[in-house]
């Protein structure tokens, strides 16, 4: 009998190479970490690829877009006063005042109120102002016979301030500036220059101005033949 014991073939542990390769991985995730200063990027494994997390686009990016959830800014505060006022349109506090004769202040920014005793011939104003919003427009006429135009600009915000604008006609101006101004102008639309012309470079042709012109007369239409 032979004494040669038949050569012994050991195959390699399944376990230890299990091990092995967890040890490879543990390694390979910690050199992912990276270092203490916070640069870390991780990695996941799945099936076979490796998918790392994506950074945050720049806000100077194109692909970039703010967050929807931004803070909206806050409500104005709205006068009571002035939402009663609004709550009263097309009506005015002064409509009973008109073709009354008494006493009247137009107020003006930057100028000089204007006080006088005369009639207010018409008043107008929207019939509402869903964006509390509006405007007021009034024509008075005074006892020595000028006309006063004036517009009041308000709203119900209580941090908005209300405008005031006004201006005279004088039918006879007494200043030679004044006197060469209207020369100009007679001679330029060959007739003499009426407080209805006045009202109109005031006023304009917007929906309001022409509710207020049919209030006075017809002679703000222009007639075709």
């Amino acid at each position: 009998m032979s004494s040669e014991r038949p050569e012994e073939f050991s195959e390699p542990s399944v376990g230890r190479g299990r091990q092995s390769s967890d040890d490879r991985q543990d390694k390979q995730t910690a050199g992912d970490q990276g270092d203490d200063t916070g640069h870390r990027e991780a990695t996941v494994l799945v099936r076979g690829e490796a998918i790392r997390d994506q950074e945050p686009e720049p806000k100077s990016s194109p692909k970039y877009s703010p967050p929807k959830d931004k803070e909206r800014p806050p409500r104005k505060e709205v006068s009571e006063a002035k939402v009663m006022i609004q709550s009263r349109l097309p009506s005015l506090d002064d409509d009973p005042d008109v073709g009354i004769q008494k006493e009247h202040v137009v107020i003006r920014d930057g100028k000089a109120d204007l006080a006088f005793t005369g009639r207010l011939l018409a008043s107008a104003a929207p019939p509402s102002a869903p964006k509390g919003q509006w405007q007021e427009y009034r024509i008075y006429e005074t006892n020595g016979g000028k006309h006063v135009f004036s517009k009041v600009s308000r709203s119900v915000f209580a941090e908005d301030q209300d405008t005031h604008e006004a201006e005279v006609f004088d039918p006879s101006p007494s200043s030679v500036p004044s006197q060469l101004l209207r020369s100009a102008r007679d001679l330029a639309r060959s007739r003499p220059l009426t407080w209805m012309d006045a009202a109109v470079a005031f006023f304009g042709y917007d929906p309001l101005a022409k509710d207020l012109y049919r209030k006075l007369s017809g002679q703000f239409e222009e007639h075709i033949s």
